[in-house]
């Protein structure tokens, strides 16, 4: 019998929807058959939510520690102040604390390794700022954390069904994109791109598209130079690194063509480029992927949605799809270590004379 993943959840920001969309998903009591949840948070700050918004009763199992997680149950792991109040649809610094030491809790015990997988509640990112927390969001914080030998970058994936929309830049102001945006850079992100696709969704030759940075892409010089200076050379150093990479394609043209459903990942150079399609399409089930760490990491697309938190009124559509594709990227990522653990030898074969010889004394430097 396979294994059930421990998935732990933290409940985000407690005055948005986070705690809504927990409960609203584990209502469904069929959820605890894929997986074993470990929610890091508060159950009196769970009940709150829970008779406020009178939501269904969830039946909670209260640990002590993650590794006395039980099978079969909706687990809680008590590790903020019961106490704090909570202000529905307000940025406090009680609630940016609650937020933090959820997360710590979460990143503390997967380095630990008592939980196999992360699924994060959206976080408010001015209320949780603190001196321990000092990051743009979610995905670099984790990134300090878990990058692999501290040199791979993290990659911001949105995924819903075969769309996938990746970030070369990510929380930046849109005046800093351009100054920011290097060859190596791209090139990086394509590579962790690539390699994502191949071992968290099976995806055996990758193609990849990469939109340009400038209006028609940049219309030979006319409207900016990065499109020939910096995008074109990232996607030529990509290539010959064994991806399959082709652009840079202008965004508008490409979305409003339909020209996404050709590839199996699109590279957006900015937030908005990326995130303004992707939401449009796929707004109410998108998955935000943290890719390139060395833990699976996923959250819903959307944020604390103050503007409807405390009204009943959140789809936890998106959260049960974060779910949903965590434990698939979880199995992916098991399933494409076994396969690639001792590749075959390549064998070279001398056709130049009449008599075929088999030369097996040489290795393949590529490990696809």
């Amino acid at each position: 019998m396979e294994k059930k993943i421990k998935v732990g959840i933290t409940h985000g920001d407690i005055n948005g929807v986070g705690y809504e969309v927990i409960l609203k998903t584990f209502a469904d009591e069929r959820i605890t058959e894929l997986c074993t949840p470990i929610i890091y948070g508060s159950l009196k700050i769970a009940t709150y939510h829970q008779k406020a918004l009178e939501l269904p009763t969830v039946s909670f199992k209260i640990i002590r520690s993650s590794a006395e997680a039980f099978d079969g149950k909706v687990n809680l792991l008590n590790c903020v102040d019961g106490d704090v109040k909570v202000d529905f649809s307000q940025s406090t610094p009680e609630s940016g604390k609650a937020s933090l030491q959820s997360l710590e809790k979460a990143v503390s015990d997967m380095k630990a390794g008592t939980i196999d997988a992360l699924l994060t509640a959206p976080i408010n990112k001015h209320a949780i700022r603190s001196d321990t927390f000092r990051f743009p969001g979610h995905t670099e914080y984790l990134e300090s954390h878990f990058s692999h030998g501290g040199n791979t970058r993290s990659l911001m994936i949105l995924v819903h069904d075969s769309l996938r929309v990746a970030l070369v830049t990510g929380h930046i102001p849109l005046s800093k994109v351009a100054s920011q945006l290097t060859k190596q850079l791209i090139t990086d992100k394509l590579l962790v791109f690539n390699a994502s696709l191949k071992q968290d969704f099976c995806i055996v030759r990758p193609q990849i598209a990469v939109l340009s940075l400038n209006p028609h892409a940049g219309d030979n010089g006319l409207l900016g130079t990065e499109e020939s200076e910096l995008i074109a050379p990232a996607i030529h150093d990509a290539e010959k690194q064994g991806v399959m990479v082709f652009g840079p394609y202008a965004s508008d043209g490409f979305f409003g063509s339909e020209a996404y459903r050709k590839f199996d990942g699109v590279l957006a150079m900015y937030h908005d480029q990326g995130l303004i399609p992707f939401k449009t399409l796929a707004m109410e089930d998108g998955v935000n992927y943290t890719a390139g760490l060395s833990v699976v990491r996923t959250s819903p697309a959307h944020g604390t949605a103050y503007d409807i938190a405390g009204q009943n009124i959140a789809s936890e559509a998106s959260f049960r799809r974060a779910l949903y594709t965590l434990l698939d990227i979880h199995r992916s990522r098991i399933r494409y270590k076994k396969m690639t653990s001792s590749p075959l030898q390549k064998h070279y074969v001398d056709r130049g004379g009449d008599n075929v010889k088999l030369d097996l004394t040489k290795e393949d430097d590529l490990n696809d």
